[in-house]
């Protein structure tokens, strides 16, 4: 079955400004370049994102497929973006079945900015089923928390963004599949989520594709700025020779060939599985979303919400919280978090609590 072609286009993350400080001085600064992209399917006007623009054709993807409006990444024919116009042409194969009936009742979340969702938040919740064998070690996660503490991101650089991770624990050290910054957390989940459909699928058959680098911006005429505004009018295809994923695209970047490992060669006490990381609250939405996308562990810098934990309880999800440096709350499921004794010291006692706990001891 054939994948999508996506375009490759992107956007300069961030955008200078002259800031005064506390001091009255006045100096340069840089500041995320948020900006707004309609997406267009079979030329009928669907939403419009808010987004950095940084992997918008995989957002698209993603978006689509956590809205529930397309079932199978195979159904999606090609997605093409055009920043001179600020929009996404997604052209299907066969058309998106009752799509009127499917987007006249939407949802507002709890998303930056006020999200939403097309029908209703928990239908087709209860069909969802998460591998039951998927675990994370304390060892792991803190880890896991490090290695998002160490990376470069636009955040340091300009702040008002989110961030979310895919990591893979089939080793003893987490690998970071993919790291995606975005105005809204959403966005950024969106675009995980479009790129497993494109790397992880079942009978996968495209070429796994690496996300060119972080603030890349493709060279000048790789997308002709006069065509893809046709391309949004008509929706008839990428124009040819255009680069698309399924067209072997940017340069190759295999998966972590952990994911391959049998069994019997993982270390003792480690057992294969999909981790995701969210510098966001973990809301309703962004536990469905993570469910929906079958991962079954989700760490977050932030907290859990009275519904994001009612549907984590019901999925069978580890919903993993206020999670810095060591420490953590693990809200639900915790047979999913292996807890390694002697990782983390215990608090030292005031001198007086010293003190009374000798006396006590004596006594």
């Amino acid at each position: 079955m054939s994948y999508p072609h996506l375009t490759r286009t992107q956007a300069p993350l961030t955008s200078e400004i002259d800031a005064v400080n506390e001091y009255g001085q006045q100096f340069k600064v840089s500041i995320p370049a948020e900006r707004a992209l309609t997406v267009y399917v079979d030329k009928r006007e669907l939403v419009t994102l808010m987004t950095l623009g940084a992997h918008p054709e995989l957002l698209v993807l993603g978006y689509l497929r956590n809205q529930r409006l397309v079932r199978s990444v195979h159904d999606i024919e090609s997605i093409t973006v055009d920043w001179e116009v600020g929009a996404a042409a997604v052209k299907t194969r066969h058309g998106i079945e009752n799509i009127e009936e499917k987007t006249a009742h939407r949802v507002v979340t709890t998303g930056c900015g006020q999200g939403s969702v097309f029908g209703g938040l928990m239908d087709e919740v209860d069909k969802i089923e998460l591998p039951a064998d998927v675990f994370i070690t304390q060892r792991q996660l803190y880890s896991l928390v490090n290695t998002i503490r160490l990376k470069e991101t636009t955040y340091k650089s300009a702040g008002s963004v989110h961030a979310c991770a895919l990591f893979e624990t089939a080793s003893a050290e987490p690998e970071m599949l993919l790291f995606v910054e975005d105005v809204g957390r959403h966005n950024a989940i969106d675009t995980i989520a479009g790129w497993m459909w494109m790397n992880m699928a079942p009978m996968l058959v495209a070429p796994r594709t690496a996300l060119p680098p972080e603030g890349e911006v493709p060279p000048e005429g790789a997308l002709s700025a006069e065509l893809v505004p046709t391309l949004v009018a008509s929706n008839t295809g990428l124009p040819p020779g255009g680069a698309g994923l399924a067209r072997g695209g940017p340069a190759l970047l295999p998966l972590s060939p952990a994911l391959d490992v049998p069994d019997a060669a993982q270390p003792p006490g480690v057992t294969k599985g999909l981790v995701f990381y969210t510098t966001g609250r973990l809301t309703s939405e962004m536990v469905i979303k993570s469910a929906q996308m079958g991962v079954p562990v989700v760490v977050s810098r932030s907290g859990i919400t009275q519904m994001g934990h009612q549907v984590a309880q019901t999925v069978g999800l580890c919903a993993i919280g206020r999670a810095t440096n060591k420490r953590f709350l693990c809200y639900t499921h915790a047979y999913r978090l292996k807890i390694e004794p002697g990782l983390v010291l215990k608090p030292e006692l005031k001198p007086e609590a010293r003190a009374e706990s000798a006396s006590i001891q004596g006594a």
